[in-house]
């Protein structure tokens, strides 16, 4: 049996599903985070006077910025996951882009916005 050129309509499917559902999740997860963002910016006008000694001053700047870097890597991944959906419609998804070969469905329900099989990445190192 030759190898599979492309998944099948119903395989499609099933992976938009996946994805939908963790695009939801994404935005979900994106929006609390930046609704935290922008409620630690009310913090310091609510406080008169400097209650809080400089550790936990560190400790607040560096949440925020943890926080900022989630919510980077959110959009990352959601503009991923939106790419999938892309490659859904065009009957690509699923298509190494190094091999050519289809990625193992396996690894498309671990990660559904892979573009690499486990061998291309593997081979990068």
């Amino acid at each position: 049996m030759a190898d599979l050129v492309r998944y099948s309509d119903k395989d499609l499917a099933e992976f938009r599903e996946i994805i939908e559902a963790k695009l939801k999740e994404a935005k979900e997860d994106l929006h609390l985070l930046k609704g935290q963002l922008d409620h630690s910016d009310d913090h310091g006008t609510d406080d008169t006077g400097r209650s809080f000694n400089m550790m936990e001053d560190g400790s607040e700047t560096m949440s925020r910025e943890e926080m900022a870097q989630l919510a980077a890597r959110q959009e990352k991944f959601i503009q991923n996951l939106q790419n999938a959906l892309i490659r859904i419609e065009n009957k690509t998804y699923g298509i190494c882009r190094v091999t050519g070969k289809l990625i193992k469905k396996e690894r498309l329900k671990l990660v559904p916005h892979a573009t690499l099989s486990i061998e291309a990445k593997n081979a990068q190192g």
